[in-house]
């Protein structure tokens, strides 16, 4: 090889190898965007791993949910779920002053401790706070007119709603969420997932949430889990749902 030609293939090389280095900051740059692509989200709304007090009484919600289930809920179920989530946490070296969401859009990348923890400690913190006693009967104007347009009507989310409800097999919960793409869905996930999760079938932003666990609704309903369902959407605070929905 000429020494004018060997000097050429230098440079070459030499500038193909610079391009590299520049590009990889873009690469990964890319590469983290499509991790959080299950979590496309800025919402404010973010969940602690300490479980906050329960924001009205044990019994404000009877007759529709007694005030055993209540307690037992809350200070058993919920209450164990805050526990193991900080133990996991613990031991898969997680900075708890950091939102949860960032743990549930990478939950395949921990223990099964710490998904199942972690979600059902997620679920129930946003499950009180979407129940109430003196519940707004009725979405606001914005969010009733994403409803429109996804479902066609508000009745129809329910029907859709219920069914998804009704039909998880065995313990679950029913989800209406806000898509990547910014459009309304109802889905369900299994056990305590939910639709943060990058392991969810169906991923997006929860605006409403069912637990339709066994341990959320027996003392009162037995087997009825449809009354159960029924007596959700009377209960259901229409004002926190669209502020979530507000939030994005």
């Amino acid at each position: 090889m000429k020494q004018s030609s060997r000097r050429n293939f230098i440079a070459q090389s030499a500038l193909a190898g610079l391009g590299t280095l520049i590009a990889l900051p873009s690469l990964a740059a890319n590469i983290g965007s499509e991790n959080t692509l299950a979590n496309p989200f800025s919402s404010p709304i973010k969940t602690g791993f300490d479980q906050q007090p329960l924001p009205y009484a044990y019994n404000a919600l009877e007759p529709l949910i007694d005030t055993l289930t209540m307690d037992i809920h809350y200070n058993k179920h919920a209450a164990a779920y805050s526990k193991n989530v900080k133990e996991a946490a613990q031991a898969e070296s997680v900075d708890i002053t950091k939102p949860l969401e960032d743990v549930l859009s990478n939950v395949s990348k921990y223990s099964v401790k710490m998904r199942n923890n972690a979600g059902g400690h997620y679920n129930h913190e946003m499950f009180w706070k979407l129940l109430s006693a003196d519940a707004t009967t009725q979405p606001d104007a914005t969010l009733l007119a994403a409803i429109n347009t996804s479902f066609g009507s508000l009745d129809e989310l329910k029907k859709q709603f219920n069914t998804a409800a009704t039909g998880r097999f065995g313990s679950g919960w029913a989800w209406l969420i806000l898509t990547a793409d910014k459009k309304l869905a109802v889905t369900s996930t299994p056990n305590q997932d939910n639709p943060l999760m990058d392991i969810a079938e169906k991923k997006g932003f929860p605006l409403m949430g069912l637990d339709v666990w066994e341990h959320a609704y027996y003392l009162k309903y037995q087997n009825r889990r449809a009354d159960y369902i029924a007596a959700y959407w009377k209960l259901l605070n229409w004002k926190t749902v669209s502020e979530r929905f507000n939030s994005i």
